[in-house]
């Protein structure tokens, strides 16, 4: 986009601000590190204070110790509908700190890019949302209301959305837009997860005198391998999906003995396992399926076997028809210049939780490569950070004010 087109958008915001903002937000490290004793509460208090400088008051809660949501209601000063703009304040860990050519929290612009942890995933999206509002605001009174949510731990077990998802303001939401880094693409669909815990439990005994115990762990591996023979099976039933792909079953932790051990048949081996499904894949059915098989292998081998469901999020799939989906969709082609991409968000997000458990028709998009997140070396462009919060502003405007709500 040239600098022309930035300068006859609508919406009054200040790029440099906007910029700036995101440069101090990344420059925290608001990884969830007990032991570094560091968390989004730095991050949320940078953020109450930018809402507080525009004569918002943002209500604070914390969902865990040192943990909080900050959510700020604006109001347009007409009756209207409720649009939520959403983004998460926590950062994943940086890693080995080797893997990055440059600070992970230094904020650096380099080459027209943001360098640095979060600066993708997703504080760009977090700023954009924040600018995006206040422009809104700026602009004139309008119908309805934003509700700007930064959430804590969304890399996490998603304690933030959970908590504000129970709450009555939740149940007030018409629509969603969730900031996360798609790279253009409106996201109205993204994939489901389970995350399950399984426990096989037989007799301890020597390594040297097997016949005397019955070991959980060839149980386990039968568990594992019918997993994976259960995940071809539903990729062959349900295919691939045009904006999701694949259904993944994926064991991703497994512990018994400590290697001290080693001619121990251990009694008990867990072991974890990661599901992230389709939109096609009903996670019940899925979950009975499973426990089904993994009784069946124990039994064989004279074991028992339990299986904890950790988190069950479903898929989400809201209609392209929808308003918030409509909107964001009529805002990115007025600002860009084109036609966005629809997409799917190959992982969960808070949205999954909005949408879950208080009924929120949600949308995904923001700035930032949707395949960075979690790397070293994130980044994301500085003039999408600018466009984007646009496009939040236009898509806010056209949301509250249209017809069907």
């Amino acid at each position: 986009m040239t600098q022309a087109a930035f300068d006859q958008m609508a919406f009054d915001i200040d790029s440099d601000a906007l910029i700036a903002f995101t440069q101090e937000l990344v420059r925290i490290r608001s990884v969830n590190d007990p032991e570094a004793g560091t968390a989004e509460g730095q991050a949320a208090a940078l953020v109450e204070a930018k809402m507080r400088s525009f004569g918002w008051e943002p209500q604070i809660s914390e969902v865990a110790p040192g943990r909080p949501n900050v959510i700020a209601i604006i109001d347009g000063g007409q009756s209207g509908p409720t649009l939520m703009f959403e983004g998460h304040t926590d950062v994943v860990t940086e890693g080995e700190i080797t893997e990055w050519s440059f600070d992970p929290y230094g904020a650096e612009i380099r080459d027209g890019k943001l360098l640095g942890r979060g600066s993708a995933d997703m504080k760009s999206g977090v700023a954009g949302m924040i600018f995006a509002a206040r422009a809104m605001q700026t602009a004139g009174p309008f119908p309805g209301r934003i509700i700007v949510g930064a959430l804590a731990d969304e890399e996490g077990m998603m304690l933030g959305a959970k908590a504000f998802a129970a709450t009555p303001l939740a149940k007030e939401v018409d629509g969603a837009i969730i900031c996360e880094p798609e790279d253009g693409e409106v996201c109205n669909v993204s994939k489901g997860a389970i995350r399950l815990r399984i426990q096989i439990t037989g007799k301890m005994a020597h390594g040297a005198m097997p016949q005397h115990g019955r070991n959980p762990i060839p149980v386990a591996a039968a568990i594992v391998g019918d997993l994976l023979r259960l995940e071809k099976s539903l990729n062959q039933t349900h295919g691939t999906h045009p904006l999701l792909g694949d259904n993944y079953i994926t064991p991703t932790v497994i512990a018994a003995n400590t290697f001290a051990q080693i001619n121990v048949i251990p009694r008990r081996c867990e072991f974890a396992v990661d599901i992230r499904t389709t939109t096609d894949i009903d996670h019940e059915t899925l979950i009975n399926r499973i426990h089904a098989l993994i009784d069946k292998a124990a039994t064989a081998q004279e074991c028992a076997a339990s299986m904890e469901i950790v988190d069950d999020r479903p898929p989400v799939d809201t209609p392209r028809e929808s308003s918030v989906v409509a909107a964001l969709f009529a805002a990115h082609r007025a600002v860009v210049g084109a036609d966005p991409q629809y997409g799917g968000v190959p992982g969960t997000t808070d949205g999954t939780i909005l949408t879950r458990d208080a009924k929120i028709p949600t949308v995904v998009y923001g700035p930032g490569d949707k395949w960075i997140a979690h790397q070293a070396n994130e980044w994301v462009a500085v003039k999408d950070i600018v466009s984007f919060a646009h496009v939040y502003a236009e898509a806010a405007h056209r949301f509250l004010t249209s017809k069907e709500n």
